[in-house]
C-alpha cells in the first residue's frame, strides 16, 4: 500500500490528539472541586465569624443586662417606687442610682414609677436630676413600649428603640421592678445605638453583613439603622410594617427553611446552623447562631462573589496557562484531521454531490490505497448502479403516477358524494326541527341551542301546541352522527305514536309508552352489545291560563332560575331504554312568571375544556344559568354558546348539544286557545 500507516493509523494519531482534548471535562471537574472548596472554606468562615461575634455581643450586653437587674432588684429600688413620696427613700434612690450610672456602659439609667407613669433619666449630662423627665401616657403611641413590656410574662426585655421625647436612640435594657407580683415600675439602662452598631455590626470585610433579630425574626440591630425594628422587643404582637428578617427572603421555600434554622438554634444554643437563600434578589450564605441570655439571634449574610475567601493571585496565571496549552492541542488535532481524512473526504463529497445533480461522470479520488481510496471505488461502482437503477425507477414512477392520479380521482368523486348526502341528510334534520312552531305560538319567550357534534346528530327538541296548552321537551338518544340521526327518526315515530296514544298532557305517561313501544321496536337479543338504544329526555306540560306546569324527565333535569334562587327538578335515574325498567312520574311545580326554565342533553356538561381539559360540569352550568337569569331568552342563548366555547377551547366539540330555555310570559299565560293544529304541525312537533 501507498501509505504504510493507512487509514487505521491516522485514526489512532488523531484518536491520540483527541486524548489531549480530554483536559477540557478535567478543567471542569477541577472548576467544580475549587468551588467546592470555596462553598466549603466559605461556610467555615461564616460559622466562624458568627461565633465570634456571638462572644462579642454577648459580654457586654450581658453585662449591662445583669447590672440592670440588679439595679432594678435593689431593695432601695423597690422601696423607693413603692412610697415615691418619702423623701429619705428618694434620697437615697439616687445616691445609688448615681453609682449604677458609672457601671453602665451606656453611662445612663432610667426608671418609671408604674402608678403615676413619671419617666427618670439621669446620664452625664444630669447625673443629680431629681425630676422626671416626661409622664407616660396609655394613650400615647410612643409611650406603647412600656404597657406592652408591663402585660408581657417576660420578666425583662432588651428593646432598640428611638426615644422621641428624650431624642435618644439605644438599645434599651427594660427590667420590671415587682413586689409581691404587683409591678412598680420598670428600670434599667441603654447602650448608645450608633455605638453599639459600630462595636459589634458594622464590620469592614467585604460581602459580610452580621445582623440580630429576635426569636420572631425583627431586625433589633443592622448595619443600616433604617432596618431595624424599633420597639419590636417590647411588643409581644408585631404588625405588618414591621422589618423582618424573613421578610428579605424571595423565595417561599427557603422562607420555611430559614424559621427552621432559627427554631433549631433556639432548640440547641452554640451551635450555628447554615443554609443558602435569596436575599432581596441576590444570593447569599445565611448563618444563624442563639444568644440565650439576651435571647437574641445573630444571622450573617454572606455574599461568595465578593467575600475574600481564596485568593487569586496564582488562579488567574494558572487558567491562562492551561488555555494557552488547550488552544495549541486544539489548533494540533484540527490541522491533523483536516490533512489526514477531512481532505480526502471533501472531495468525495463534492462527487457524491455531483452524482446527485445527475452528473455520473465526475472524477473519483480512487488512487490512494488506503481506506479512502477503497471508499473511493466502491462509490464509484455504487454510482453506475445507482445510474442504471434510477433509469428503471423513473420508468416506474411514471407508470405509478398515472395510476394514482386515476385512483385519488375517483376517491374525491366518493368523498363529494358522501358529503353531499351527509349535507343532505342535515337539511332534512334541520328541515324537521319545530323551530317554526316554537317561533309562532312562544314568539320571543323561547330559545334553542341545537349544535350537532357533526353535520347530523342525535339530540333533538319536540312540541306540540293544542287547544289546551303546549308540551314542549328535548331528547337526546344514544350515538352522534350518522346512527344518532337515524337514532332521532325513529325515536320521533314511537314518540308520536306515544302522544297519539296517551295525549300530550301528561309527560310521564308519555315517558312509560316511549320506553315500553322503544323495547317493542329494537329487539336487543338481535342487536350487538356494543350498540346502545337508549334516550334521555325531559318534557314539560304547561296548560293555558294555568299558573302551574306538569315536569317528567328521563335522566334529564329541569332547571328554573330567577337570577337569584336556583331550582334543579331532576327526573328518573335510568334512561329510556335501559335494561332495567322504571316507571317515570310527573312533578307538578309552580309557574312563575319571569323565571326561566331549561332542559338541557348532557352534551353541554360533559363539554371537555378548561386547563385540564375536565367536563364543563354541573356547578357551572348553574352558576350560568343563574347569571344570565334576568336577560332575554335569546341573549341567554347567544351568552351561553359564548360561554362553552370560551371553557372549550381547542378541545374537539364531545357530544352532540341541546338547550331548550322558556319563560312564563303573556305568551305562555294569555288564557288564550291555541289554533288547532295543521296536520303539518301534528307531525313534525318531535323532530
Amino acid at each position: 500500500m501507498a501509505n504504510r500507516w493507512g487509514l487505521r493509523g491516522q485514526s489512532t494519531l488523531t484518536l491520540l490528539m483527541a486524548c489531549l482534548l480530554a483536559l477540557i471535562p478535567a478543567l471542569f471537574i477541577g472548576w467544580q472541586a475549587l468551588d467546592d472548596v470555596r462553598r466549603h472554606f466559605a461556610t467555615r468562615y461564616a460559622e466562624q465569624y458568627t461565633l465570634l461575634h456571638m462572644q462579642r455581643i454577648l459580654a457586654p450586653v450581658s453585662r449591662e443586662l445583669a447590672l440592670s437587674r440588679r439595679f432594678a432588684d435593689s431593695v432601695v429600688t423597690r422601696e423607693w417606687l413603692a412610697a415615691p413620696d418619702d423623701a429619705d427613700k428618694r434620697e437615697r434612690f439616687f445616691r445609688e442610682a448615681e453609682g449604677f450610672r458609672r457601671q453602665f456602659n451606656g453611662d445612663a439609667y432610667f426608671v418609671i414609677h408604674h402608678a403615676s407613669g413619671d419617666y427618670y433619666y439621669n446620664d452625664a449630662t444630669s447625673p443629680t436630676s431629681r425630676l422626671p423627665r416626661y409622664r407616660l401616657s396609655a394613650e400615647d403611641p410612643e409611650d406603647a413600649w412600656y404597657f406592652s413590656t408591663m402585660e408581657s410574662s417576660a420578666s425583662y426585655n432588651i428593646n432598640v428603640n428611638v426615644d422621641a421625647k428624650l431624642e435618644l436612640a439605644k438599645v434599651w435594657l427594660n427590667v420590671k421592678v415587682m413586689e409581691d407580683g404587683r409591678p412598680l415600675g420598670l428600670a434599667g439602662g441603654g447602650l448608645d445605638l450608633s455605638r453599639f452598631l459600630d462595636d459589634f455590626l458594622r464590620d469592614d470585610t467585604a460581602g459580610l453583613t452580621p445582623m440580630i433579630v429576635d426569636a420572631r425574626g425583627a431586625i433589633q440591630a443592622h448595619p443600616d439603622r433604617d432596618r431595624v425594628a424599633l420597639s419590636s422587643g417590647a411588643r409581644e404582637q408585631l404588625d405588618g410594617d414591621t422589618p423582618k428578617l424573613q421578610a428579605m427572603v424571595d423565595d417561599p421555600t427557603q422562607r420555611e427553611r430559614l424559621e427552621e434554622a432559627m427554631l433549631e438554634s433556639r432548640r440547641r444554643p452554640g451551635e450555628v446552623h447554615t443554609l443558602e437563600a435569596s436575599i432581596e434578589g441576590e444570593p447569599r450564605l445565611l448563618t444563624v447562631g442563639y444568644i440565650p441570655e439576651l435571647q437574641w439571634l445573630l444571622v450573617s449574610s454572606l455574599d461568595l462573589k465578593t467575600a475574600p475567601i481564596l485568593e487569586g493571585r496564582w488562579f488567574w496565571p494558572l487558567v491562562g496557562a492551561l488555555t494557552l496549552i488547550l488552544a495549541i492541542l486544539m489548533a494540533g488535532a484540527a490541522y491533523g484531521i483536516d490533512r489526514l481524512i477531512l481532505g480526502p473526504l471533501r472531495r468525495l463529497q463534492h462527487s457524491a454531490r455531483a452524482i446527485a445533480d445527475g452528473d455520473y461522470g465526475g472524477h473519483l479520488p480512487t488512487e490512494r490505497g488506503d481506506e479512502i481510496g477503497e471508499l473511493s471505488r466502491a462509490f464509484a461502482h455504487m454510482a453506475r448502479q445507482v445510474e442504471r437503477h434510477t433509469q428503471e425507477l423513473e420508468d416506474k414512477v411514471r407508470r405509478r403516477t398515472r395510476d394514482l392520479e386515476a385512483t385519488n380521482a375517483e376517491m374525491a368523486a366518493a368523498r363529494r358524494q358522501i358529503d353531499a348526502s351527509l349535507e343532505y341528510a342535515s337539511i332534512i334534520q334541520r328541515a324537521i326541527l319545530p323551530s317554526r312552531q316554537l317561533e309562532a305560538h312562544l314568539e320571543d319567550h323561547h330559545a334553542v341551542l341545537w349544535r350537532p357534534r357533526d353535520q347530523v346528530g342525535g339530540d333533538f327538541y319536540v312540541f306540540r301546541a293544542t287547544e289546551a296548552g303546549y308540551l314542549m321537551g328535548v331528547v337526546d338518544c344514544a350515538g352522534h352522527g350518522v346512527p344518532g340521526s337515524l337514532m332521532t327518526m325513529l325515536a320521533r315515530a314511537i314518540i308520536d305514536h306515544a302522544i297519539l296514544k296517551v295525549g300530550p298532557d301528561d309527560p310521564a305517561l308519555i315517558l312509560n309508552e316511549t320506553d315500553r313501544q322503544n323495547r317493542a321496536t329494537l329487539n336487543k337479543d338481535t342487536l350487538p352489545a356494543s350498540i346502545a338504544t337508549n334516550m334521555d329526555m325531559g318534557l314539560v306540560w304547561v296548560a293555558h291560563g294555568a299558573d302551574r306546569l306538569t315536569f317528567a324527565g328521563a335522566k334529564m333535569s329541569l332547571y328554573a332560575t330567577d337570577g337569584d334562587a336556583l331550582e334543579v327538578h331532576p327526573g328518573g335515574k335510568r334512561a329510556l331504554g335501559q335494561k332495567r325498567r322504571m316507571t317515570y312520574e310527573n312533578q307538578d311545580m309552580p309557574l312563575r312568571r319571569g323565571w326561566t326554565y331549561a332542559l338541557c342533553s348532557d352534551g353541554f356538561l360533559d363539554q371537555a375544556g378548561g386547563e385540564q381539559g375536565f367536563g364543563f360540569g354541573n356547578r357551572r352550568f348553574e352558576a350560568m344559568l343563574r347569571r344570565h337569569a334576568r336577560a332575554s331568552l335569546p341573549a341567554q342563548i347567544a351568552a351561553f354558546e359564548a360561554e362553552l366555547d370560551a371553557y372549550r377551547g381547542d378541545y374537539p366539540q364531545r357530544d352532540d348539544i341541546t338547550l331548550l330555555c322558556f319563560r312564563s310570559e303573556a305568551t305562555l299565560e294569555a288564557g288564550q286557545p291555541a289554533p288547532a293544529p295543521s296536520t303539518d304541525q301534528e307531525t313534525s312537533w318531535t323532530s
